[in-house]
């Protein structure tokens, strides 16, 4: 059985695929360079009801996308766009402002696609016989989740970053090994993640 297309990707989801950081895709977002939307509950505004999908005004809530873990946990969104109009459509009732968390917000497939073929990143997805990835994360990954499984999570996130890295420095065929900033963003948001109450 074959699975259909992904209808959207997280947030978090899109900066592991492109390798980039929130801040970065939020200033493609508030560049129209591509849309980060979040789902509503129904609401009622000026005799419409609005619900499902919507684009969210990024720069508005700006400081939950920080590079730094300082950033605002949540934010509430006085206004929304439905996807593929122009103009915004502004929430009067206090009662109505949409709270959101960075873990709520999306970019849609088609967007993501759209965005990887004009920037010359799509062969990377799409095309299994392309050039391997410079570094092997999914062996990473393997590897992480075989040492929280036997192990435990390491104490600090510094740690967890080191593990990394001396994993990357062991299977090094040429001794190439990511950067500090490359493996804290990848790895940043699992931590992170992790260190939630389920």
């Amino acid at each position: 059985m074959t699975l259909p297309q992904r209808t959207f990707f997280t947030v978090q989801e899109v900066t592991i695929r492109w390798d980039c950081s929130p801040y970065d895709l939020a200033g493609w977002a508030i560049a129209g360079k591509l849309d980060i939307v979040t789902a509503i509950e129904p609401i009622e505004q000026g005799g419409e009801v609005l619900a499902g999908l919507v684009v969210v005004p990024v720069a508005d809530i700006l400081s939950m996308f920080r590079r730094w873990d300082n950033g605002q946990a949540s934010r509430s969104i006085r206004r929304i766009r439905v996807p593929g109009q122009e103009g915004w459509t502004m929430i009067a009732d206090p009662l109505h402002h949409i709270e959101v968390e960075l873990a709520d917000l999306m970019v849609l497939a088609d967007e993501v696609y759209q965005f990887e073929l004009l920037n010359g990143m799509a062969n990377r997805w799409t095309d299994p016989g392309g050039a391997p990835s410079r570094y092997d994360w999914e062996g990473l990954y393997v590897a992480l989740i075989r040492r929280v499984h036997f192990h435990g999570l390491p104490a600090t996130q510094a740690e967890w970053i080191a593990d990394a890295q001396a994993w990357f420095a062991e299977k090094s065929r040429n001794g190439e090994v990511p950067d500090e900033s490359t493996i804290r963003r990848r790895l940043g948001p699992i931590w992170k993640s992790l260190q939630e109450d389920g």
